[in-house]
């Protein structure tokens, strides 16, 4: 696919690196992430030196994944010296937006690491987005994106729920949307990505609910978010209700 439109292709992660000075991965899980990074012929399968000088993961996973990704790049020194880069440093960096703001290069991005880091990496991800934020050190860009899935995950049940209500009561969904995004229910559920079909163009709900966020996926953000609260002993019925659904 990549090797058509001329994107040289390498065997395995460890080659990647060998022929990159900057490496962004993005992947479905923890697991995924450790194997490429630090499994056999991963990122990191060298000795004590790295070409990469920055490594940036836009995966979306456990902020303690993300940490000890970022702890493992920081016991190794680079290979050559570039600017003010002395070792090589890992951002955790999710994105937000969906696939409708990855193809129209919107996308927004959560970072956690150095901040020195995110400022010189800002060029890059403005080239695929168009918002940087700045979140903290190590695994705060994870945190942050885990946060973001539950508020948008638990929103999208109450915009999907009231709307079915509305309608069962004899209100058409695009004025009861219409409503909303004039009232204090507004939110990206409702003036974004409208879960009724017909409401709103080019969104997954007009378009046979195809191309959208994968319900799969979004559980497991919400596990994420589960186990993490579980970590921090911080109690969350909203996350586990929305789990159950």
């Amino acid at each position: 696919m990549f090797t058509d439109k001329g994107v040289p292709a390498k065997q395995t992660p460890f080659d990647v690196a060998e022929a990159s000075d900057v490496v962004i991965t993005m992947l479905p899980s923890s697991s995924h992430v450790l194997d490429v990074y630090t499994g056999p012929n991963g990122l990191l399968d060298g000795e004590s030196r790295l070409r990469p000088h920055l490594f940036i993961d836009s995966s979306t996973i456990d902020p303690e994944t993300s940490r000890k990704v970022s702890a493992a790049v920081s016991n190794f020194l680079l290979k050559e010296k570039k600017g003010f880069w002395e070792k090589p440093v890992m951002l955790d960096a999710p994105v937000s937006g969906g696939v409708l703001a990855a193809e129209a290069g919107t996308l927004t991005f959560m970072v956690g690491g150095s901040e020195d880091a995110c400022l010189a990496a800002k060029p890059l991800f403005l080239s695929m987005g168009k918002n940087t934020i700045y979140c903290g050190g190590a695994g705060t860009g994870s945190a942050a994106k885990i946060c973001n899935n539950l508020a948008m995950a638990v929103s999208m049940l109450g915009v999907s729920e009231a709307l079915a209500l509305g309608q069962s009561l004899g209100i058409e969904a695009d004025t009861l949307t219409k409503v909303f995004n004039s009232s204090s229910a507004r939110c990206w559920s409702s003036d974004s990505y409208n879960p009724v079909p017909g409401v709103m163009e080019g969104v997954p709900a007009s378009m046979d609910y195809a191309g959208g966020f994968a319900s799969k996926l979004m559980a497991k953000d919400l596990s994420l978010v589960a186990a993490s609260a579980k970590a921090v002993g911080l109690k969350c019925p909203l996350t586990s209700q929305a789990l159950e659904m």
